[in-house]
């Protein structure tokens, strides 16, 4: 007599399910690899990076912003910073330093909300090292061509946030991921211990 192999059999023959049990399968691991320069700079590809508000941290690149630094005045309403061709295109909105009495002396305030022209310029190099698995710090160099900035950086476990800690390029030390994680207070500027915060923290959007 001819045998006929009923559904579950035929589809248990062709491993298309379980054969007296529930089959499984390993879940698929989506998620970016933060673990070298190439897959960083593939993961912010396309991407905007926002900082406004609460995250303008007091000291960017060390430089208080209430302080008149003339060029180099830390004062922003915003910045905006789009990744593309694993270099940075910066869009940046000053705002307005409030009774100044000279560059580089006290007593002016910085005004977030009272907007002046926006700056653009562009990287012309991106360089990652020292990365951490998952991305939780790393060193970044950012070559501007007329200036650059150096520091530590971290992407949030969300990967929704990027948190980076810049200073002016051999102005400040301990600043390596080696030294401690970003914000750690182990830095030093001119010789002097740094103490404010340089943190500029981005919304990771696109």
């Amino acid at each position: 007599m001819k045998k006929t192999l009923s559904s579950a059999m035929l589809l248990c023959a062709l491993s298309l399910t379980g054969c007296g049990e529930e089959a499984t399968q390993d879940p698929v691991d989506s998620a970016p690899k933060l673990d070298s320069q190439s897959n960083i700079l593939a993961f912010l590809e396309g991407k905007t990076l926002v900082m406004e508000g609460d995250n303008i941290p007091s000291h960017p690149l060390s430089l208080d912003e209430d302080i008149n630094w003339g060029s180099a005045s830390q004062c922003f309403q915003k910045v905006s910073i789009g990744v593309g061709g694993n270099n940075f295109h910066v869009t940046s909105t000053p705002g307005t330093i409030l009774n100044s009495t000279g560059v580089g002396q006290a007593g002016s305030t910085c005004d977030h909300a009272a907007a002046q022209n926006a700056l653009v310029f562009d990287s012309k190099a991106v360089t990652l090292s020292n990365i951490t698995a998952g991305g939780s710090c790393f060193e970044i160099l950012v070559d501007y061509g007329s200036f650059k900035q150096e520091g530590r950086v971290s992407i949030s476990s969300d990967m929704k946030k990027i948190s980076m800690e810049l200073y002016f390029e051999a102005k400040a030390t301990g600043w390596h991921c080696a030294d401690g994680a970003v914000g750690a207070k182990t830095v030093s500027v001119s010789g002097q211990a740094f103490t404010g915060n340089a943190v500029q923290v981005y919304t990771i959007s696109g």
